[in-house]
């Protein structure tokens, strides 16, 4: 998997995506290969609750050059230099003009800000503060920016939804409105086109599987516009997917609620899987959970990621690049998630059939016939906890935090008993 997830990346790479353009239309024509998508266009002004869906934006050139001809930023070099929504610009300017439309970060100074403008009208250049010192203070600047807003224009959105037996959901939510950033941009979407290529074929799933790509903030506001009351009802789980490539351990944000499926599943799952990780309560800004938990909503909507956003010193800078991310421990996000989904899944509350005293399991083959048989005390541990809890009020994960016995080895003991007529599916 490591090994698609890199291809995959490096055409993905050098593409300008933004929350609008043609850059996010390649982008979904590139996912495509790997999950169906449904690519859908939102005009230009469509409202959404308290916002409007941008003019669309697009960019073939932009660049300065020094009084002697030269380039000195280059946009067909890195996408990062351009101010994200420049609108179209040509001129000469003196230094003390170009200053204010220049943008760095002093305190690093070898790196390229990531930086947008998209609801109030500006242009600029992104440049290391390193570069930005060399320039002359008593030059003369050429500035061209070849760009386009297009009040006539479209958003871009993909979505693909895996069926189940019934119509809960399961909500995996991405971004692709970053251009070139590994971990705070392309991780995610990769991440979860490989979940979605692993579930795909799955012909036992019980719930469906929604998945959603689009741009940060106004894709998801749009998203719920269209979705949000069907999901009060039906969205049983549901995750934000970034930040999710890089060398980091996991960490967790909760949902507003933070003891829903999705926060007691995920925190159990990295509690039982992993040495080390973090468990960060709801705080209302960030990525899209923010919008998912936004009070008249109020989802099971959490985030799973490695380093959160802001934490990393790369993070929206040239520094977020193939080099500060990992393809193995993406693979290894994928199988998290899938871990999660697996948990979920089979999260039932049973029954109980024979709930007076022990049932008889030696009779049933269930039991060791010599009592003191070591290597089958984790099976009989496992099969008396499922059945003193299976009284249709403690479900699987309960179960498992109750007994101390991680829930993937209860799996095959639960299947073991139902199939044995002693336990029962009290749910769906």
């Amino acid at each position: 998997m490591k090994n698609e997830l890199e291809k995959y990346f490096d055409r993905l790479w050098p593409i300008n995506r933004s929350l609008t353009g043609d850059g996010n239309r390649e982008t979904l024509k590139i996912l495509s290969e790997i999950i169906n998508l449904n690519i859908s266009e939102i005009p230009s002004g469509t409202n959404c609750f308290d916002w409007t869906v941008p003019p669309e934006w697009n960019i073939k050139d932009a660049w300065i050059k020094n009084s002697s001809g030269k380039k000195i930023v280059d946009f067909s070099k890195n996408n990062l230099h351009i101010l994200g929504y420049s609108e179209p610009f040509k001129g000469n300017l003196k230094y003390k003009e170009l200053k204010s439309h220049i943008y760095t970060i002093p305190e690093q100074p070898e790196v390229v800000p990531y930086l947008t403008s998209y609801y109030q009208r500006r242009w600029g250049f992104c440049i290391s503060h390193k570069q930005f010192l060399t320039f002359d203070e008593n030059d003369e600047f050429e500035v061209f920016i070849d760009s386009d807003l297009n009040d006539n224009g479209f958003m871009t959105t993909g979505e693909a939804i895996i069926e189940g037996k019934t119509k809960k959901e399961v909500l995996l939510s991405t971004y692709i409105c970053h251009p070139s950033l590994a971990n705070n941009e392309l991780s995610g979407p990769l991440v979860t086109a490989f979940i979605y290529k692993k579930l795909k074929d799955r012909k036992d799933l019980k719930y469906t599987y929604r998945f959603l790509f689009a741009p940060e903030t106004i894709g998801s506001i749009f998203n719920l516009s269209i979705y949000g009351d069907y999901w009060k009802q039906n969205l049983i789980a549901g995750y934000v997917v970034n930040c999710i490539g890089d060398k980091g351990n996991f960490t967790y944000k909760k949902s507003r609620r933070g003891n829903t499926l999705t926060d007691r599943v995920t925190e159990m799952i990295l509690k039982q899987t992993e040495k080390e990780f973090k468990i960060v309560d709801f705080f209302p800004n960030g990525s899209d959970e923010r919008q998912y938990c936004s009070p008249g909503f109020n989802l099971p909507v959490g985030s799973l990621m490695r380093t959160m956003y802001g934490q990393y010193p790369e993070y929206h800078t040239s520094a977020d690049n193939k080099s500060f991310i990992s393809f193995e421990k993406m693979e290894n996000s994928v199988n998290k998630y899938l871990e999660i989904i697996d948990a979920i899944e089979k999260n039932d509350k049973y029954i109980n059939t024979l709930p007076y005293c022990e049932p008889q399991l030696g009779k049933r083959g269930l039991y060791p016939t010599l009592g003191s048989q070591k290597g089958n005390s984790d099976y009989v541990k496992a099969m008396m906890w499922i059945l003193n809890l299976s009284d249709g009020e403690n479900d699987l994960l309960a179960i498992s935090e109750r007994s101390n016995i991680p829930v993937k080895d209860l799996y095959p003991v639960i299947e073991k008993l139902i199939q044995n007529g002693i336990l029962e599916n009290s749910q769906i």
